[in-house]
């Protein structure tokens, strides 16, 4: 038996190789529905509503921006977990994360959980930081380097247009005399 080298090509860390190709459907999944809850909570107030907010926080044109955030969410949301056009939607989703990150989590530090105080009526939480989104940047970062997965809208995409090729390749083989 051959020594263990991690730089070969035929060597998987996982435990289940098999598996592998379906590893990216947890984080299609958590990812978007993520962006959802956040896109739908601020259709559904209303994006006059956010845009209160980002004008409280400085923000120029607020509307727009609020608008265009609420769409980001809910179209990349639909995207990541369909499985399709991650590299093109994890930009402006990405750009939503960063922005959120720089003009509201940044100063309040990096854990999610704090605890403000502990009483009687229960537990009191402080402001949240930015660990969340690191960990949404993480899971767009994942998908776009690895792909969305066997079990995607684009994986279905690609297979329907191999089979295409290899058809019409089939039938010009067929038609030579």
């Amino acid at each position: 038996m051959p020594p263990f080298s991690p730089s070969s090509e035929n060597v998987s860390t996982s435990v289940l190789p098999a598996l592998a190709v379906w590893t990216p459907l947890p984080i299609r999944l958590v990812v978007g529905y993520g962006f959802m809850a956040h896109g739908y909570a601020k259709f559904s107030r209303g994006p006059e509503t956010f845009a209160a907010v980002l004008h409280t926080l400085g923000v120029p044109e607020p509307l727009l921006a609020a608008w265009a955030a609420t769409l980001t969410e809910l179209i990349g949301c639909a995207a990541v977990m369909a499985g399709v056009l991650i590299p093109w939607v994890s930009i402006p989703m990405a750009f939503v994360l960063l922005t959120a990150l720089v003009t509201v989590h940044l100063p309040y530090g990096f854990f999610s959980v704090k605890f403000a105080e502990v009483t009687e009526a229960g537990i009191k939480f402080g402001p949240v930081g930015y660990e969340i989104l690191l960990l949404y940047l993480a899971g767009l970062a994942a998908l776009v380097l690895g792909g969305p997965g066997a079990l995607s809208l684009q994986a279905w995409i690609e297979q329907r247009q191999q089979r295409g090729q290899d058809r019409a390749g089939l039938e010009s083989l067929a038609r030579r005399p």
